[in-house]
């Protein structure tokens, strides 16, 4: 056994514990210097982002430019004197820049210099505070000296919501009574294969109702269970137009309250009528991708909106809609279908069309209303009964003899008393005669889509601003005779090209005529039909269209161009009256006549001329009343109007307060 060191006793290690302690209590003194040194730094960091925040904010809200006349840095050096930052100041910088935003390969916000633009502002401000004491300490061990100095430097970069723009494209009606409730009713229960009766005053409730686009779209996604995400799945899902209307009933009485009016009542009837059809609401309201929430605080009539849900369904089943209706001088079967439904309504920022010019192209604000087809088969009165009709085609008789003669290789006498049938040799003459009896006339209007988008913008204030947009009113394409009503409509895809087959007015026949004297009448064979073939009429023609038109909506002249959540202002384009130019177009219909192989025969002269002026008039005192109710009954009731387009407009050049972005 060694013997105790007298090294390793009690007494040895007396003050281990003190000398310990007096370590620890100078760490915690070291640490609780750096702390509220750190501390201090803060502080001090914190107060100059807050002056650079401020400063790039209000540079940005005041619309700060950096070009010619620049006024961002001014801004920006008024804020920070507000904040006890004035510039210039010893040890203090104040650095504003304008440019824009992009995005890097990590999806982050990059601001990029660029003194044209304006559509972001960064503000670097930098101070020199006295260095930490750790500094002070770091000196005695070779560092900077204990008087010197660190930087400070925050950055901001802030920005207005970008400018938006809005153009709405809507019906013309404006009250509708009894009679044209009726032709709502049958024209849009046929268009998605149900029963439609509601009251004029139902209607009316949904002309005089406006729903705002935000508030329905909001909306829309709780009601189908979207509990995340944007807009753009609301508008690219398809949905049922049953639920679409629910939505707009949701919307109108959010407190379920008003179920007995007669809007609600209508918009209940509505969504028991469309059925389970399935759509994409983004084919009806066109919002820019990217496009902020507030964009969409634009407002639409509640008409508006359910016309084009309605004739998005008919686009998705292909249905043909066939009412009657009873002219009074004529039975008309009108068969009506949707080629493409409308684009109501289009909201985006207006620059993205102008960097690349490009209107018409991904980013497009555009609208446009529906492209339709409509079929109107005529059972049009006994011409026979009209007599300077009949006169003028018995007319025929006496021209038509030497044109047969040649053409069917027959003995053929323009007139009866002719020496030879005198003299009891038989003899042959034309006989000519109107179609017996009523009979039908197809007309086929196929009225393409009236468009507007937006060319140019510009904002010089917000309250000084410009909306410029590119218009084409509607084309009209017309066909008239014979057309088979099983083929003139296809499915929900392509429609088929219609096909018309003049319709045959006159029946150029012969009989056999002969007397033995002079004094004694003819004795004829009874008339063979269609041996001369006959006169007929059709028509193909395309009509009213104006392209191209371009109107500036401007403010604060007389209030025609809103913010983006006002109700539009809106700009009527007028055509030319399209019933007076089909009546024109009737004057020059194709009015021919041909032989017994089909074949075209000319040279008739004047008496033909004649009957061609008495059938034109005969027939057009028949479908100007026709072609008057088309175009203000049924087709103003899909939300076209020939005669005129209604475009309306909104700009907001501050959409919303500045943000910070970076």
């Amino acid at each position: 056994m060694s013997p105790r060191s007298p090294f390793n006793g009690p007494a040895r290690q007396r003050g281990a514990i003190g000398l310990i302690a007096a370590l620890t209590l100078g760490l915690a003194l070291v640490l609780i210097l750096l702390v509220v040194d750190s501390g201090r730094l803060y502080l001090e960091k914190r107060d100059l982002q807050r002056v650079a925040d401020m400063a790039a904010l209000e540079a940005a809200s005041r619309g700060g430019t950096c070009g010619a006349g620049a006024t961002a840095d001014a801004y920006a050096r008024a804020s920070v004197a507000r904040n006890d930052f004035p510039i210039p100041s010893v040890g203090r910088t104040l650095a504003v820049a304008c440019g824009g935003l992009t995005v890097d390969a990590n999806n982050l916000r990059v601001f990029t210099a660029n003194a044209a633009s304006s559509e972001a502002i960064r503000v670097v401000v930098s101070q020199s505070v006295t260095q930490s004491v750790a500094g002070g300490v770091g000196a005695l061990f070779g560092g900077a000296g204990q008087g010197a100095t660190v930087t400070l430097t925050a950055t901001a970069v802030a920005a207005l919501p970008p400018p938006l723009a809005s153009l709405t494209i809507r019906s013309s009606a404006v009250t509708i009574d009894s009679s044209r409730s009726a032709v709502l009713n049958a024209l849009y229960g046929g268009l998605v294969g149900g029963n439609l009766n509601l009251s004029a005053a139902s209607w009316n409730g949904l002309v005089n109702s406006n729903i705002s686009l935000l508030g329905y779209l909001d909306r829309l996604k709780v009601d189908i269970g979207l509990s995340a995400g944007g807009y753009e799945q609301v508008l690219g899902n398809s949905i049922a137009v049953s639920q679409l209307v629910q939505t707009a009933i949701n919307v109108l009485d959010p407190n379920g309250t008003l179920g007995a009016t007669a809007t609600i009542v209508g918009l209940q009837a509505i969504k028991t009528a469309v059925g389970a059809t399935q759509v994409v609401l983004g084919n009806l309201l066109n919002v820019q991708a990217g496009t902020q929430a507030t964009a969409l605080a634009a407002n639409l009539r509640a008409f508006d909106l359910i016309q084009g849900f309605l004739q998005l369904a008919n686009k998705q089943n292909g249905l043909v809609t066939s009412q009657t209706i009873n002219l009074g001088v004529a039975q008309v079967t009108a068969r009506v279908q949707v080629l493409e439904p409308p684009q109501l309504s289009a909201i985006g920022d207006p620059r993205k069309i102008m960097a690349p010019n490009n209107p018409l192209g991904a980013n497009r604000i555009y609208v446009k209303t529906a492209q339709v087809r409509t079929l109107l088969s005529v059972q049009l009165p006994i011409l026979d009964g009209i007599a300077s009709l009949v006169s003028g085609v018995a007319d025929l008789a006496a021209p038509l003899g030497s044109i047969l003669s040649s053409l069917l290789h027959l003995d053929i006498k323009g007139v009866l008393d002719s020496l030879t049938c005198a003299l009891g040799i038989p003899c042959q003459t034309p006989d000519v005669q109107l179609l017996p009896g009523s009979f039908r006339l197809d007309v086929l209007v196929d009225a393409a889509s009236a468009n507007s988008y937006v060319t140019a913008y510009s904002c010089l204030t917000p309250t000084n601003k410009t909306l410029t947009t590119n218009t084409t009113t509607s084309v009209v394409n017309l066909k008239m005779g014979t057309i088979d009503a099983a083929t003139a409509f296809g499915n929900n895809v392509t429609p088929p090209t219609a096909v018309v087959t003049p319709l045959k007015l006159i029946d150029i026949g012969v009989k056999t005529c002969s007397r033995l004297l002079l004094v004694l009448p003819f004795n004829c064979t009874p008339r063979t039909a269609g041996v001369g073939g006959g006169i007929s009429i059709s028509a193909d023609t395309t009509i009213g269209q104006n392209a191209n038109l371009s109107h500036v909506y401007s403010a604060p002249a007389a209030s025609s161009l809103p913010e983006i959540n006002q109700p539009p202002f809106y700009y009527t384009y007028s055509t030319t009256n399209i019933v007076s130019s089909l009546s024109d177009t009737l004057t020059n219909i194709n009015l021919n006549m041909y032989g017994p192989s089909g074949s075209l025969v000319s040279a008739l002269g004047a008496s033909l001329g004649t009957v061609k002026g008495l059938l034109v008039t005969a027939i057009n005192t028949v479908l100007s009343p026709l072609l008057d109710t088309l175009v203000n009954t049924l087709l103003a009731a899909l939300g076209i109007n020939l005669n005129q387009v209604d475009v309306g407009a909104n700009l907001s050049c501050q959409s919303g307060r500045a943000t910070l972005v970076i």
